[in-house]
């Protein structure tokens, strides 16, 4: 791949760079065509993090695995697994490279050991936490499989049907048996997200409701500046229901969270309701598509009284 990043730099030169890295703190290694893990190490605490290899090259500004810079800034140690395509990870060399880090002790030498992703690599993180038992996982939005035989109904991610999720680290809800807290991040009002949600169970398990966040909570997270704080709960050992919830009244004042409630209230079918939400919204910020829904509102509002 010749094209060109933002800064200048050639997918080439950007895995040369990691691999310097890798040489450098850690290790940086390739795991057949479709996969890389770039180690890197610093304090008794790890986070293992698993996201799409193109992904990150096209759109991180530092072309580093996720949150790189805030993991290591915290003095943890990093081991961040690079998908090049959609995998879920679903591959002979993956999971030997797992069985061979269990094998030679690699998780022991951590007080903490903290599995996180998001989607494909929530999979990922529930499935491969099983190699270091006790640790913490940290899901949003997973899937429990792809597996046809068992989840027909998933609908998405056709792209990835094809591959084998009958063998080890397979279903993700009996892969987390073994893990200390399970941390899962879920909107129970995206039909396919929820039954997958529905699939996990156990005396480990915490299930977090994200209500009207639909499938990529993470990116919201972001916006809200809730990703930290609560990756930082959870690494702790410190995250309840209630600090969460706590957190997520940010979701009020994030333009993304709003647009997305009006769409959702828009459906209903409910002008009364849509107009005080959107008087609600005006209140804070100007917002011409909430100024457009309010007039819309209104008029139907004034529809129904005539006709009453």
């Amino acid at each position: 791949m010749s094209m060109k990043d933002a800064a200048g730099q050639t997918q080439t030169e950007w895995q040369a760079n990691l691999q310097k890295i890798g040489a450098e703190q850690g290790f940086y290694e390739a795991l057949g065509d479709q996969h890389t893990a770039l180690f890197v190490e610093r304090g008794k605490t790890l986070i293992v993090t698993f996201e799409n290899l193109d992904h990150v090259y096209g759109n991180a500004q530092d072309r580093m695995p996720w949150g790189y810079d805030f993991v290591t800034s915290r003095g943890w140690s990093m081991l961040g697994l690079m998908a090049h395509d959609w995998t879920w990870y679903r591959d002979g060399h993956v999971h030997d490279f797992f069985d061979r880090l269990r094998e030679e002790g690699f998780f022991a030498r951590f007080d903490k050991v903290i599995f996180y992703g998001a989607s494909m690599g929530a999979y990922a993180a529930a499935v491969f936490s099983s190699a270091a038992p006790g640790a913490t996982v940290i899901c949003i939005s997973p899937q429990a499989t792809l597996d046809r035989e068992v989840a027909p109904w998933e609908t998405r991610y056709r792209k990835a049907w094809r591959r084998d999720y009958s063998d080890r680290y397979g279903y993700a809800p009996d892969m987390v048996a073994g893990a200390g807290a399970v941390h899962l991040f879920y909107d129970p009002r995206a039909p396919l997200d929820a039954m997958h949600a529905s699939l996990f169970r156990g005396v480990n398990l915490h299930k977090y409701r994200c209500r009207f966040m639909g499938h990529r909570i993470a990116s919201l997270w972001l916006q809200m500046g809730v990703l930290k704080p609560v990756i930082e709960g959870c690494v702790a050992g410190t995250m309840t229901a209630s600090d969460f919830y706590t957190l997520l009244r940010r979701r009020r004042d994030t333009p993304r969270y709003q647009k997305e409630m009006l769409q959702t209230l828009e459906k209903l079918n409910r002008p009364r309701l849509l107009a005080r939400y959107c008087r609600a919204v005006l209140a804070r910020r100007r917002g011409p598509h909430f100024r457009k829904a309010l007039r819309a509102a209104e008029d139907r509002i004034a529809k129904y009284d005539r006709k009453g």
